[in-house]
């Protein structure tokens, strides 16, 4: 009989409630529940709506339990870096902010006035992101925040729901290395930073690692939702990138994983961080990954870009599928008009489409003006932008990487997935879609004993998803392409 272990997997725009079931060889996904996320704006600011996405959840423990009847564990994984302060009694304090809440512009420069820029990341070796839980924090602390006097515990995104559900608290691993807050070299909390930033100690958790049991589901839950209270719950890989790697089901050789979504997240698996002049130079992290692995990659803006330019169309009465805008995309000229995706001005536009015509202006180049020109514009930016990634990873690493494995929810994207190949001049591996369930679930099935390794997990993606061969195809635009993107990069 199969084993049946329930992953949930929340990302910026949804979040699903998927049973996976293992016979053994095969693990097959289903999922039981899907349900909308996003920020909430409340006044100035924007928030996570927790409750309601918790409810959400309690929705799909209930939908598991009557479908599959036994489920052997349950696991949570997140995007990164947001965060919930608890204080007395565990009362929730306020609503979490959203990553892209605006309260933390001019955090980092303001932080470096009390802390160097190159002693934090010699301490943490985390890319510089204006929302990173450190400078979030800091905004609190700027702003007198009474949330943060009151504080005595600080959860990660799946750290909260984990412990609404079993009633512990404590801080997994992958998802607390984003924050830029941990030493990932020590593997542990970077104290030290804290103290110069005057920081409370105190809200910080006991770290686990991926695989670890919490404990049993919280009996008001287990009545709620027909789940028995000796029900496991167990820490997966929980921040979602982390989870989405652990299930790439690449084999020998030298690859590269590109996890797909609204952000794009460009790296290698290695052994142990990068932390030198070069990776801060360039703005790598060294994160967290299932088995004492480090993720060492680069964030890039993403489908973000297209997914705003759609909400933007839909709300002045234009209605396009993704599937239509690629078709218009695909139609439109190539590398006419190109963006550094990750320019401050795409983080939270108001009209995305005009944010990426101004950016053209702005460099001199032709405006895209029709939707299909203007999708264009965003998948073939991504594209040369992944080349750039691709060109400081070999760097960095010294290796040359023979092929791209594109994984989550963007891998459905055949042109950008063919663009990739093209701008990259490598071969491209589409697939899994459902990357960050597989590791979830995967890292779930570690914990429970049902595997032993992370190489025997992957061995199980190869043998139940297949994947989409992309080969580069020769064409002299993208040497000049790239060259004009390159004069589009801040000065380093």
């Amino acid at each position: 009989m199969p084993r049946h272990i329930l992953a949930f997997d929340l990302g910026a725009e949804s979040g699903r409630a998927i049973v996976g079931s293992f016979d053994g060889r095969r693990l097959v996904l289903d999922v039981v529940h899907r349900f909308r996320n996003g920020p909430v704006r409340l006044l100035n600011h924007w928030n996570w709506d927790v409750l309601r996405l918790f409810e959400e959840m309690k929705e799909g423990c209930r939908l598991a339990a009557a479908k599959c009847g036994k489920i052997e564990s349950l696991g949570v994984d997140t995007w990164g870096v947001d965060f919930a302060l608890l204080g007395r009694g565990d009362v929730l304090l306020g609503n979490p902010r959203h990553y892209r809440d605006p309260h933390t512009e001019g955090m980092m420069e303001a932080a470096f006035r009390r802390v160097p820029r190159e002693t934090v990341f010699h301490q943490t070796g985390i890319q510089f992101m204006r929302f990173n839980s450190l400078f979030q924090l800091l905004a609190l602390q700027r702003d007198r925040s009474p949330l943060l006097d009151a504080a005595e515990h600080m959860l990660f995104m799946p750290d909260l729901f984990h412990f609404w559900f079993s009633g512990t608290r404590c801080n997994e691993y992958t998802d607390a290395s984003t924050s830029q807050m941990l030493d990932p070299v020590a593997r542990t909390w970077a104290l030290p930073l804290l103290e110069a930033f005057q920081l409370p100690r105190k809200i910080l958790g006991t770290l686990v690692q991926p695989g670890a049991r919490l404990g049993t589901l919280f009996a008001p839950i287990a009545q709620e939702t027909g789940l028995p209270e000796s029900l496991p719950i167990i820490a997966p890989a929980t921040h979602d990138t982390a989870a989405a790697v652990a299930a790439v089901p690449a084999g020998s050789g030298t690859w590269c994983y590109l996890s797909s979504g609204t952000w794009s997240l460009i790296g290698v698996e290695l052994d142990r961080p990068i932390i030198d002049e070069r990776s801060l130079n360039y703005n790598f992290t060294n994160e967290a990954g299932v088995g004492g692995t480090t993720r060492f990659l680069k964030n890039v803006m993403g489908l973000w870009l297209v997914q705003e330019c759609r909400r933007t169309w839909e709300r002045e009465g234009k209605t396009y599928g993704y599937d239509e805008l690629a078709r218009l995309a695909e139609q439109a000229a190539p590398c006419s008009a190109l963006v550094d995706p990750d320019d401050a001005s795409f983080m939270l536009p108001e009209h995305m489409p005009r944010a990426l015509q101004e950016f053209c202006h702005r460099s001199g180049q032709s405006l895209p003006n029709e939707p299909g020109a203007v999708v264009r514009c965003a998948l073939d930016s991504l594209a040369l932008k992944y080349r750039w990634v691709l060109d400081r990873l070999e760097e960095l690493t010294g290796k040359r990487i023979e092929v791209i494995h594109i994984v989550g929810g963007g891998s459905q994207n055949r042109l950008l997935n063919q663009l990739t190949a093209d701008a990259c001049g490598r071969p491209v591996l589409a697939g899994p879609v459902e990357a960050t369930a597989l590791g979830n679930t995967l890292t779930q099935m570690l914990g429970l004993g049902l595997i032993h390794s992370l190489a025997e997990g992957r061995e199980i993606v190869r043998q139940s998803c297949q994947v989409e061969a992309y080969q580069p195809r020769q064409s002299d635009i993208w040497q000049p392409a790239y060259e004009r993107f390159l004069r589009l990069l801040p000065t380093t």
